[in-house]
């Protein structure tokens, strides 16, 4: 039966990690349609303050790992964390991703649900496998992120626990390979080909992921929400088409010129390929079409490297 996706207009709504090249673009629709849209971070630059400003956002000013929230309103109807700490630091990382997550939904425990954004991150690396919600966990991105699989994986478990805990419907939905017009990975692949920088990937080619802009994103978001539950519902989130390393690189050059120098390296991620029939089922396929998205990525950031 198809799922009534919740209406987000005029609606008073916490996100997390505001300032994040993922939820940036999230905050400029959001406040849009919402009558109340609050950004939470640290908010140690003041040119991100700024940006939350201009926006339109109203500004919390907190640390999650050790803040008092108790000053900060408890009426959300929604609470979207995307916050993540990557410092690694163990202890402070874990108190602020895990320990920060549970903290929140136990302040804002009337919300009508906590959607909290993990990442495919958390899985072992399984070659070419594609990973359904079930596959096995794992310290996967530890040769670059020391805490991040980790800290990912152990906020997950302090959700599920915490909505279970305060009747919060929550739904913990792993993101695969955000990007959009403010950047992401392919953005970072484009800067290292202009500065003749070799890209580390996985030997066991293609290094497959599924990337999902973020008028995808945005679009699914309230097919998401909708599916959270007091028993907390986990789900792959990406785009619906599998596109590697090699193949975003290769259109890179077909748009700039550049050239891509890869340096295999069994320590790169590798593919990270997510089975997306669960969010599928909920709010169709993505419509982004990836060369689409990063033709448009290029045009808004980089456009002198356009060849035409």
């Amino acid at each position: 039966m198809p799922i009534t996706p919740v209406d987000l207009r005029n609606k008073k709504i916490l996100v997390t990690g505001p300032t994040s090249q993922v939820a940036m673009p999230l905050m400029a629709h959001l406040v849009k349609q919402s009558s109340e849209v609050y950004g939470l971070a640290r908010f140690s630059k003041e040119k991100d303050r700024k940006k939350m400003e201009a926006l339109g956002a109203k500004i919390i000013a907190k640390d999650l790992s050790k803040d008092d929230l108790s000053d900060i309103p408890k009426d959300f109807d929604y609470v979207l964390n995307f916050a993540v700490m990557k410092t690694g630091n163990f202890d402070y990382d874990l108190k602020a991703n895990a320990e920060g997550a549970g903290r929140l939904i136990a302040h804002c425990n009337k919300a009508k649900a906590f959607l909290h954004i993990s990442s495919g991150g958390v899985y072992q690396y399984a070659g070419h496998q594609l990973l359904k919600e079930d596959a096995s966990l794992g310290d996967n991105h530890r040769a670059m992120f020391p805490t991040y699989s980790i800290a990912k994986i152990a906020t997950e478990t302090v959700v599920r626990f915490a909505g279970k805990q305060f009747g919060v419907p929550t739904v913990i939905a792993r993101l695969s390979m955000p990007y959009g017009d403010n950047g992401g990975w392919p953005f970072w692949h484009l800067m290292m080909m202009q500065n003749n920088m070799p890209i580390d990937i996985h030997p066991d080619q293609p290094n497959t992921y599924n990337p999902i802009h973020h008028d995808d994103y945005i679009a699914q978001l309230p097919y998401v929400l909708a599916a959270a539950t007091k028993d907390s519902v986990t789900m792959n989130w990406g785009g619906s088409q599998q596109v590697s390393i090699e193949d975003w690189c290769a259109y890179l050059t077909e748009l700039t010129g550049l050239t891509a120098k890869f340096n295999l390296t069994p320590t790169a991620f590798g593919s990270l390929t997510l089975d997306t029939s669960k969010v599928e089922a909920l709010c169709g396929k993505s419509k982004v079409d990836w060369k689409d998205g990063i033709h448009r990525l290029v045009k808004n950031l980089k456009p002198d490297l356009l060849k035409s």
